[in-house]
Parts: C-alpha cells; sequence; structure tokens
C-alpha cells in the first residue's frame, strides 16, 4: 500500500496567483494611460489636449527610459505567473540497493580566493550524504593544477574516513566539520552520553589537525602557482588507494574520491567552468558512469544529509522521471547577516523568482546545488549506434564511446584497486586538445557559449523539452559563502551580466532561437533574464540624469500637481513599491530595511554591474575583448566582515565601481537644490513648484534612497569610506555633463 504513495507533492501558491495577476492587469493600465500621455502630444496636437512638449529630446529620452523598464516588468511577470512549492517523502523511497548511483563534482579554480580549507570541508560534507555510499562518488576538479590541492585532498580523505563514520553512528546531520566544530547548537540527535562526548572531543581534535596541516600545505606550495596554472599537464588519482593513520576496527565502506586535474596550455582556450565541468563527465564516465551528478561550488558545502534522497523523489518516480532534467535547489549563504545591505543572499532571486517559474516547466540551472541527469547532458544511445558519428561527437576514445550505451557499468574498480591503465586513458579525455573537431560544449556536455554556463546549458535543455524543478525545504540542504563587500559584490555581478547580454546579443537570443519545445511564459522568463542588464541600465541612467538635468534647466517633465494625468506616475510608483514590499515582507518573510537594502543596491547594480556588464559583452561581440572569467573572491577580511556587520558599506573598490554612483548623486543634489533654491526665492516664477514637484520629488528620492553613498562622500572619514579623489573626479564628471548636457538637450 505505501507504494502507491506518492513520492512528491506540487502545491500551487493560489492567494498569491491571484495577487499577482491583479497586480499585473492594474499595473498595465497605468502603464497604458503613461504611455498615451507621452504619445498625446505627437499624435493629437491641436486636438484639444492639454499636454505641451517643453523640450523634445530629454521627453523622448525619458519616454524610452519608461518604455524599456516598462518592459523589463511587463516581462517579469512571467516569474509571477504561477509560483508553487514542493514537498517530498524521501521516506518512500525504494530500499538502498535500487537506488541509482550519484557522481559528485567539486570544482576549484584559485587557491589564493578560495581557501583550501573550506574548498576540503566542501569535499568531505559531500562524503556524508545520506546515500548508500557504494553509489556516491566524489570528483573534486583542480583547474589551477595545485599539488597543494592534491596533497590536501588526500589529508581530507584521511580525516573522512574517521569523520564520515562518526557521522553516520551519531546521526550528525551537518556534514561539514568546521560548522559542526564551530556551532554552538548541539546536532548529533539522541547521543548525548558520555560515549558520543568522548568521541566528539577526540574527533574535533582530529579536525584541529586537519585545518593545522592544510595551512601548512598551503603556505609551503609552489610560488609559481600563478603560471603553473594556466600551462599544466593533466593529473588524475584516486585517492582512495592512499594510507590511512587509523583505520577503524569495523570498516565502514567510503565513497570514491577522485582528484582531477585538467590539461591547460596558454594555447588553448579552456572554456572556465563549463570546460572543467565537461572533463568531470568524461573522467567519471570511465570509473562510475553514475546516471546522476550533483554539482558544487567549492564553498558551497551539504547542510543537509537528505538532500540526495530529496532529489531522488523525482527521478525515482517513474511518471516524472523520463521529463526531468535536474533537480535545483536555493543557494543560501552562512555568512550573510540580517542587515543584508549588498542583497548576498538572492531573497528575491530565490523566494520569489525560482518558486514562479517553477510552476512553468521548471527553475534555471543555477550553477551549483543541483542534482542533473547524465542523459541530459550526453544523449541516450544504444549499441547499434553509428561509431563513427558518436565519434564525430564526443572524440576519438573508445574507452569513453562504451560508456555511452545505455547501461553501461565500468570495470575501474577491481578488488579496491584501480586500473592504472585506465587512468592513464582517462588523462587523455582531460587533455586540453581532445575536444578538437568534436561537438562538446556546442551540442553535448555543458555548453560553452558565455561564461554563465548554466543559464545557457539549462536553457538549451528546455529548449529540447526537458524539465526541471526546484525544492526549497526549511533546512537549507546546502551553505555558502556569500559576498560580504562592495568590490567583490561588483566584480561577480559584472561578471553575471555580462554573461547574460551575450545571450541576448546573439544569435542564441531567447526572443529567436527558441522556442522549440518551451512555454511562451518560460520563453519571457528566460529572455527577461537575458535582457534585464541592459533594460535595467539604460531605464535607470535616464531616471538619474534626464529629469535631474531638466530640473536643473527649469525645464517640467511631469504632469503639474494638479493635473490628473499627475496620477498615472504616482500611481505607478505606489503600486511598484507596494508590490515589492508586498514580496519582500509578506512573502519572504524579510523586514522593512531589507526592502530598502535590495532596493537600493538594485539601483546602485544598475549604473555600475549592469553597465559594465552590458558593454563587456557587446565589447567581446564586436571583438575588441575577449571573455574572462574572474572567480569570486572567498578569502574573508576582518576589518571588511565588521563593517558589514555593522550595516556600512565597504567603498574600498575599484574607481570604476564607486564613481558612476558618486557622480548620480552629484547631480541629483545640483539640480534639488538648484530647484529648492528657485522655490525659496521664487525665480521660477508662479507654479512652478507644482510643476517641478515630480522632478524634485525624483531626485529626493534617489538622495534619501542612496544616502549611504552620501554618508561615504562627506561625513565617513575611514579607511573604508569613498576617497576624496573619486569624489573629485566625479565632480568633475557631473559639471561636464551639466553643462554639455544643458547645451544639448535643452
Amino acid at each position: 500500500m505505501e507504494k502507491s504513495l506518492p513520492l512528491h507533492l506540487l502545491h500551487a501558491k493560489n492567494f498569491t496567483i491571484i495577487i499577482n495577476r491583479s497586480h499585473a492587469i492594474l499595473h498595465f493600465i497605468a502603464i497604458l494611460f503613461l504611455l498615451h500621455y507621452r504619445l498625446s502630444p505627437f499624435f493629437f496636437q491641436g486636438a484639444g489636449t492639454s499636454t505641451t512638449v517643453p523640450a523634445t529630446l530629454p521627453w523622448l529620452l525619458i519616454f524610452a527610459s519608461e518604455l524599456l523598464l516598462s518592459l523589463s516588468w511587463l516581462m517579469s511577470r512571467s516569474f509571477h505567473w504561477r509560483p508553487v512549492n514542493r514537498t517530498v517523502f524521501p521516506e518512500r523511497l525504494p530500499p538502498d540497493g535500487e537506488l541509482p548511483a550519484i557522481d559528485v563534482f567539486v570544482c576549484t579554480a584559485d587557491p589564493n580566493k578560495e581557501p583550501t580549507v573550506e574548498v576540503m570541508n566542501t569535499v568531505i560534507s559531500a562524503m556524508t550524504l545520506d546515500y548508500p555510499p557504494e553509489k556516491l562518488h566524489v570528483y573534486v576538479s583542480d583547474d589551477a593544477g595545485s599539488d597543494a590541492t592534491l596533497r590536501c585532498t588526500k589529508e581530507a580523505w584521511n580525516f573522512a574516513t574517521c569523520w564520515v563514520p562518526f557521522c553516520r553512528r551519531y546521526g550528525i546531520g551537518t556534514g561539514c566539520p568546521d560548522v559542526y566544530f564551530s556551532s554552538s547548537g548541539d546536532d548529533h540527535g539522541e547521543f548525548k552520553g558520555s560515549e558520543f562526548k568522548a568521541e566528539r572531543e577526540k574527533m574535533e581534535k582530529k579536525y584541529e589537525v586537519l585545518t593545522q596541516r592544510l595551512r601548512t600545505i598551503v603556505q609551503d606550495r609552489d610560488v609559481a602557482l600563478s603560471s603553473n596554472a594556466r600551462d599544466h599537464s593533466s593529473m588524475i588519482e584516486v585517492i582512495n588507494e592512499y594510507p590511512r593513520e587509523e583505520m577503524q576496527e569495523d570498516e565502514v565502506k567510503m565513497p570514491l574520491l577522485v582528484y582531477v586535474s585538467r590539461e591547460k596550455r596558454p594555447s588553448h582556450h579552456h572554456n572556465f567552468k563549463a570546460g572543467a565541468l565537461n572533463v568531470l563527465l568524461r573522467v567519471s564516465a570511465t570509473m562510475s558512469n553514475s546516471p546522476y551528478i550533483l554539482v558544487l561550488d567549492c564553498d558551497m558545502y551539504c547542510n543537509d544529509p537528505a538532500s540526495a534522497r530529496q532529489a531522488m523523489c523525482y527521478y525515482c518516480d517513474p511518471q516524472t522521471s523520463p521529463s526531468i532534467a535536474f533537480v535545483q535547489f536555493p543557494q543560501t549563504f552562512w555568512n550573510v547577516r540580517e542587515n543584508d545591505i549588498y542583497d548576498g543572499q538572492l531573497r528575491s532571486t530565490f523566494k520569489i523568482y525560482w518558486p514562479g517559474i517553477d510552476g512553468v516547466e521548471g527553475p534555471f540551472l543555477s550553477g551549483t546545488n543541483y542534482y542533473i541527469k547524465r542523459e541530459a547532458l550526453m544523449g541516450n544511445f544504444r549499441k547499434q549506434e553509428d561509431l563513427r558519428a558518436l565519434k564525430r561527437s564526443f572524440g576519438p576514445s573508445n574507452d569513453f564511446i562504451k560508456t555511452l550505451v545505455e547501461d553501461h557499468k565500468p570495470n575501474f574498480i577491481n578488488d579496491g584497486e584501480s586500473s592504472r591503465m585506465l587512468l592513464e586513458k582517462a588523462k587523455v579525455l582531460a587533455s586540453c586538445s581532445y575536444e578538437n573537431q568534436t561537438t562538446w560544449g556546442s551540442k553535448v556536455g555543458f555548453m560553452y557559449f558565455c561564461v554563465l554556463e548554466d543559464y545557457f546549458t539549462g536553457f538549451t535543455l528546455h529548449r529540447k523539452g526537458w524539465k526541471s524543478v526546484y525544492l526549497d525545504p526549511k533546512r537549507p540542504q546546502f551553505l555558502g559563502t556569500g559576498t560580504t563587500n562592495f568590490n567583490d559584490m561588483s566584480v561577480q555581478w559584472t561578471r553575471w551580466m555580462s554573461g547574460l547580454v551575450s545571450v541576448a546579443i546573439s544569435r542564441c537570443c531567447p526572443l529567436i532561437y527558441g522556442p522549440v519545445k518551451m512555454s511562451l511564459v518560460q520563453l519571457m522568463c528566460y529572455s527577461e533574464l537575458a535582457f534585464q542588464p541592459l533594460l535595467h541600465c539604460l531605464s535607470l541612467w535616464g531616471f538619474a540624469l534626464i529629469p535631474q538635468l531638466c530640473l536643473f534647466n527649469a525645464i517640467h517633465l511631469y504632469p503639474k500637481v494638479s493635473d490628473p494625468n499627475f496620477n498615472i506616475f504616482l500611481i505607478i510608483f505606489v503600486s511598484a513599491i507596494s508590490k515589492s514590499l508586498y514580496e519582500i515582507v509578506v512573502v519572504t518573510g524579510g523586514e522593512l530595511r531589507t526592502w530598502r537594502n535590495e532596493w537600493r543596491i538594485w539601483m546602485m547594480k544598475s549604473v555600475t554591474c549592469y553597465t559594465y556588464g552590458s558593454l563587456d559583452a557587446v565589447l567581446n561581440k564586436l571583438g575588441v575583448t575577449e571573455a574572462s572569467f574572474l572567480p569570486t573572491n572567498k578569502v574573508t577580511d576582518d576589518e571588511q566582515v565588521m563593517l558589514y556587520e555593522k550595516g556600512v558599506f565597504d567603498f574600498r573598490a575599484a574607481p570604476m565601481f564607486v564613481a558612476p554612483m558618486v557622480t548620480v548623486i552629484l547631480v541629483n543634489i545640483a539640480a534639488f537644490v538648484g530647484a529648492f533654491v528657485r522655490v525659496l526665492v521664487g525665480d521660477g516664477g508662479d507654479g512652478y513648484l507644482e510643476k517641478m514637484a515630480g522632478q524634485m520629488f525624483l531626485s529626493l528620492y534617489i538622495l534619501v534612497s542612496n544616502y549611504a553613498v552620501i554618508e561615504g562622500m562627506v561625513l565617513r572619514k575611514d579607511k573604508a569610506s569613498i576617497p576624496l579623489s573619486v569624489t573629485f573626479l566625479s565632480a568633475v564628471f557631473s559639471v561636464f555633463f551639466l553643462l554639455i548636457g544643458s547645451y544639448v538637450l535643452c
């Protein structure tokens, strides 16, 4: 009887759906009235209309800004069309012997920016997943080819032989030793006796020894690492073969742990993270060939060992399994505080947008924390397939071609000893020339089209008809390290935005490349995300400068307060603010300061990250620059952490990220102060305040919302404030804009 019970359930958020759709209709009607107001002077002149165009070019520019932002809003409604949540029942899964095998991919690229201790904690936590150990295989991809990372992986394995049995014996729910031993709470189930306490103290001492060894190895590593990272041979080692310091009397089975470093040469393009993942796909196929793969960033440890069984609730269901390509979990960050000034938790993304698109064929692939079906990436083949055609697509290796056949089981491990011959063949699969004249990255595996391999790979899978699932359990299944300073946040978001825009302006643009088997709503979701950087940066620059320039020159762009048309803009503004407040405070359970932080950082990103990301993508498209991938810095700085916890912005970033914000603030100050003086002295004439109220309010709103920038410019004198040189440079830009803009536009 129990076998007939469902493994998972889907629940539509009906009340939220009603709110979202009702708001969308009302807001859209208001936008139509706005369009009528802006266009009526051009089409209804002489027909009794009261609307006149004071200056045609500024009027058209602000109308273009309103139009672009409205277009982005319209496409984003697809994320709000049908939000859902899901419930899974892993206790109803088949016995362990019937569960499919899983390969875990952990990717690291730069030991200078990705602390090795943190990487090894992620590896160890993956080995503690609540899954049959003989069906769990962990692969560590070291793109830097660092001997230190290899040695640290061996040390991590040595510790894991004690840690994994300890977690299983006492039901430890936190598989990351660093988090477990630093946590004030007890995560050891019902075991609270003297025996457990003694074992815990013993394990804690072993972990202290491990961390000391890891730090020593990192400190003694080769100083030529930066050059070796771009020029080194492939290296593959099965870590399980190395001797352990201490064997348990009752030997416990351990997952397979493999270190993989692909070959990299300056003359070959290595295709960033997607290239590393495709190497892991080939190497793992010859060793374990598991039908399902868990992909993790090196700083995203397994916080709950139940994630594998939760994902299997979909893959073990014969009704959903054939169509599900991947099961996506949210990204949650342990170091992000409640006063998250940089929006590092990505609350709106994983609490609002992803549940929304989950109701429409499934969410995007999100870089980490997902279980993906190998068949979705590779295809499904049978023995009678044309061998020559397969080699043209997948490369010349006969051993790898064999793994493509359905239900192929590799004979890599024999009596606990690895086959040296197959290891050498696996190294060939990790060579930088293996993919030449193949379809890797274009038709099979993870896609190479842009630096955001996750977005485009997910788009390709959905376009082929695959579906996906979004699971967001109460307990975070994975926890990572988020950005907690302005510079790292800006670098990370600029990279993301560059990847999105590179798709938007390419032949693979979602509007023209899809859909084959995608729904219209899902296509709108992909399109909105791809065009979001362009639409937001262009519209926000317009709102931040054009009305202010006209205010500086006493030219009104909005109706008088007494004009009924003024209500159009008031309704749109209140509607947008109210809806965002509802989503952040009511739907996600945030606070007012959470809403303020997200609203403020969105404006900051629009004039910096979105702008530079869009510009970078355009320059790449024109061949002026080459695509680049800068790993996000995960090394913590105590001073930066202290400022972040106090809710104080750290403006120690490249001037290119700070100067645009300061320039916007200075232009708005000049415009608002100038208008305010005119009101006081009566220089603007009768009705000046009534005509300029809308533009004065917009400037004031921008200044109040971005008070942190003003504080960093004027009030703060610490090292993390805005440097005087940046303020002076921005002042020059502001004066130049006001003078030239006044001459050109007004």
